[in-house]
């Protein structure tokens, strides 16, 4: 008969629950959250074990690979999905969600979620690190240019020339030192290893056949193209190209008030670090911006001219010339 395994994976230790096909319990136990440690003990019924069900988490990325690098078919659970179904159960201990994570796997009753490449998560860290870097020195620069309280201005000056510039005014206030120095130093720093960073993705960007592609689109650099793919990691887990935006978050809201359907901004972006630099590259290779004018920027009277309007589309009808002639058509701003 077959078995299904469920692991509750915490930071120290892992709760594991073997079933049969039936939902009785062969064995229950716990071992170290390591991979050998969770391959020894599931040794004894290696050949036997037909699913192996583990709950997303930070660790589940590397315990999913250990796992299917063993020949154990293995499946990452969502989130909510799982929870949604564990919390029917009385007590919540990890012993009993890792038997309800078992029941998943015996009945078929999971939303299996996509674990990306090694390749990719460390590409991922990679442009994480870089991030970190970026904002840090940015946050540092901003409390440097907080000396114009003291009368210091930095206004307006290249990155390069930052640093000179800070100089020079510290000239004028040298007790303002003990303060801005070690910022300074640490700002100079930051942005060195920085261009190491960016020299190092530039690198990779230019010997991937997939950034060199992406990186033909005008706006789009290394930074963009290897976000993007660390991001989209396996196009063929998208069924359409529409996917790909839903995935990012960059689909509007829509308001549905009965038969009329009004469309608005953009919802908030979930993966922010691609679907912003998709959106930042997207405005550059513009020469110029335009925005739709919705019929919610508009009046009442308008809004519901425009309702009525869009109604008589989706009908067939003639649109006469008294409808709000702004609603729907593209301006340039």
């Amino acid at each position: 008969m077959p078995l299904f395994v469920g692991l509750d994976v915490s930071l120290r230790t892992t709760s594991i629950c073997v079933v049969e096909a039936d939902g009785s319990v062969v064995w229950e136990g716990k071992a170290e959250s390591e991979p050998v440690p969770l391959l020894k003990a599931l040794s004894r019924w290696r050949k036997k074990i037909r699913l192996v069900g583990i709950e997303a988490c930070p660790l589940a990325e590397w315990l999913y690979g250990a796992l299917i690098e063993s020949g154990l078919a293995t499946v990452c659970i969502e989130v909510r999905h799982a929870h949604r179904f564990l919390s029917t159960r009385p007590n919540k201990t990890d012993r009993n969600d890792a038997h309800g994570i078992a029941d998943m796997m015996r009945l078929g009753h999971y939303r299996a979620v996509h674990v990306k490449s090694k390749p990719s998560l460390r590409l991922r860290t990679t442009l994480i690190a870089r991030k970190k870097f970026v904002d840090h020195m940015l946050a540092i620069e901003l409390t440097i240019r907080g000396l114009k309280v003291h009368g210091l201005k930095v206004s307006a000056v290249h990155r390069r020339t930052f640093a000179a510039r800070i100089d020079t005014l510290l000239t004028d206030a040298p007790e303002l030192k003990i303060a801005i120095e070690p910022l300074l130093e640490a700002r100079n720093l930051m942005r060195k290893q920085k261009a190491i960073i960016d020299r190092r993705l530039s690198q990779m960007a230019r010997q991937d056949d997939v950034c060199r592609r992406l990186m033909t689109i005008p706006g789009v650099g290394p930074i963009v193209s290897l976000c993007y793919k660390a991001t989209i990691d396996d196009p063929s887990r998208f069924r359409t190209s529409k996917a790909v935006a839903a995935h990012l978050g960059l689909t509007p809201r829509v308001l549905s008030v009965w038969r009329d359907r009004s469309v608005g901004s953009h919802q908030q972006m979930r993966r922010q670090a691609a679907a912003t630099r998709v959106v930042r590259g997207s405005r550059l290779a513009s020469s110029h911006r335009q925005e739709v004018v919705e019929p919610e920027s508009l009046g009442h009277e308008a809004r519901q001219k425009g309702w009525h309007q869009k109604g008589a589309r989706r009908r067939g009808a003639q649109i006469g010339d008294h409808h709000a002639q702004n609603v729907g058509e593209w301006r340039s701003v």
